[in-house]
């Protein structure tokens, strides 16, 4: 299983199930998704299984706000 951590800035964290925030990211103030998550797509449980966590932006750009 997987925890799922938000900012205020649109990114979302990956680790797995009782894993710490890296260090890197502890800055930041995430907040836990309520939602548990049992399967991520294969290019996230690799990043995972990697670097023990998985980083990703939802910024939306000028063109996107149209």
């Amino acid at each position: 299983m997987f925890d799922v951590y938000r900012n205020n800035r649109r990114d979302f964290l990956v680790i797995s199930n009782g894993s710490a925030i890296p260090a890197l990211y502890s800055s930041n103030k995430w907040r836990k998704s309520r939602i548990r998550v049992l399967k991520v797509s294969d290019e996230i449980k690799s990043a995972v299984q990697r670097h023990g966590y998985y980083v990703r932006s939802f910024r939306v750009g000028k063109r996107g706000m149209s």
